[in-house]
């Protein structure tokens, strides 16, 4: 994820904003299409289209072993789904020799629904008709036969949904290790899942559907966030929601901007859930010494995330900057000016950012230039989609100098010096990131 390294700028790149961009290598510039997209979605200045080629033409100019070190750093660390796939899904494509893509694939896939999405990627890339397809190359074949044993009955029965492909067709095109699971699922035996879309789909009350599952510790962390409109509509009891919250299990995977989204679905739990949020950085280490926090709020940061989704990149930003640990801490936004806003934690630290200035321009370097020169800092984190519009940015001073933390998927990133660290996503991993590239 290192970036900070002697570069060179030319004339003819630019940012969407008309800023001077970093020229950066092939790998660079793969990982920042990577780390901070959701795969076929728009963004404000580029289509998902347009985006997701830039990634497929950007994959053919990288070493393979590196692109599969990649999709293992955007599943594992950015908690990517769909963009690890189609990573693998290339490398597959292309049939890159040794035995070391079958291992990738067994770390990028985690969820069961992901061996047939695999496939059905695999088939998009190629251009194949997934009802058509016969046969596998070796080495996806390899992978997926290897990932299949980590899911258990329930797991397969919950994802073996109707589909171009399903795990059915999947098992008997790979023909993983046998064990009683899936031998079921290729047998067709394998009993329902108790998931709260059956329970609700087959008729359940909602009320005691949701509270069994609760109870019983059978309701995903993230559905839980999703279904908390549904739950308190039901009459759901609270307390036995907000100990689900606060028990936080499961929750080492969802992003920290789930939780912005609950609380703006269900406003009743967001107590609850601005303390969860709190919590998932409360064992960690404290940055040490003075840390600034610069957060672009400019128009462009209001892109939403996805098409199915209300929350923006800026929400993404305003969340990550809210649970970074630090032990002095100043907190910035910037957009046409730049403006002080209180260092609050979780919830009320994102509505802080968000409402602070209107979101017009993208003056990155001067909003830089105004804080080094009115302010003093160990290290300047700067949470940005990085498309200025007024010029490279100016060096970062203090003992750590500047991490610029790229929360979009453009081809070109604002240009920079050698006292920038560039990394891109929008997940808590960021904060051990920063940690160990001080150590």
């Amino acid at each position: 994820m290192r970036m900070n390294t002697v570069q060179h700028f030319h004339p003819n790149h630019r940012t969407h904003g008309g800023a001077p961009a970093q020229v950066v290598s092939p790998e660079q510039q793969l990982r920042r299409l990577v780390m901070a997209s959701l795969l076929w979605e728009d963004s404000f200045y580029v289509d998902g289209k347009t985006s997701t080629d830039l990634v497929a033409e950007a994959i053919k100019r990288v070493d393979p072993q590196r692109v599969g070190d990649i999709a293992i750093e955007a599943r594992e660390q950015q908690h990517l789904r769909h963009m690890p796939l189609y990573l693998v899904a290339h490398l597959a494509a292309a049939q890159p020799g040794g035995t070391w893509l079958k291992h990738v694939i067994a770390r990028v896939v985690k969820r069961a629904d992901e061996l047939a999405e695999l496939v059905a990627l695999y088939c998009q890339v190629t251009g194949q008709s997934p009802k058509a397809i016969g046969k596998l190359p070796a080495q996806l074949k390899k992978g997926l036969a290897l990932a299949f044993p980590k899911f258990d009955a329930y797991q397969l029965a919950k994802y073996d949904r109707a589909g171009a492909i399903t795990l059915t067709d999947v098992a008997r095109l790979v023909h993983p290790a046998h064990t009683d699971a899936i031998g079921g699922l290729v047998k067709g035996t394998l009993s329902a899942p108790d998931t709260w879309e059956v329970a609700l789909s087959g008729g359940a009350d909602k009320k005691e559907a949701f509270t069994r599952l609760l109870q019983e510790g059978k309701l995903g962390y993230l559905a839980l966030l999703r279904n908390l409109r549904n739950m308190t509509e039901a009459n759901v009891d609270r307390l036995l929601v907000q100990d689900a919250i606060l028990a936080r299990k499961g929750a080492g995977n969802v992003l920290p901007f789930r939780f912005v989204a609950a609380a703006r679905a269900c406003p009743s739990l967001e107590p609850a859930l601005d303390q969860a949020l709190v919590n998932s950085i409360a064992e960690a280490a404290k940055l040490p010494g003075r840390t600034i926090i610069l957060v672009d709020v400019s128009g462009s940061m209001d892109d939403k995330l996805s098409g199915k989704s209300d929350l923006t990149r800026m929400d993404a930003a305003a969340a990550l900057a809210s649970v970074l640990p630090c032990e002095d801490l100043r907190v910035f936004t910037f957009s046409d000016r730049v403006v002080e806003v209180p260092a609050r934690r979780g919830m009320a630290g994102v509505d802080a950012v968000i409402r602070s200035q209107p979101h017009g321009c993208t003056y990155l370097a001067q909003a830089v230039q105004a804080v080094n020169q009115h302010a003093d800092y160990d290290r300047l984190v700067v949470i940005t989609d990085e498309q200025g519009s007024d010029g490279a940015l100016p060096p970062a001073k203090g003992k750590f100098g500047g991490y610029l933390v790229n929360v979009a998927a453009y081809e070109n990133g604002v240009a920079h010096g050698k006292t920038w660290t560039q990394v891109s996503g929008w997940s808590e991993g960021i904060i051990k990131f920063i940690a160990a590239c001080e150590r």
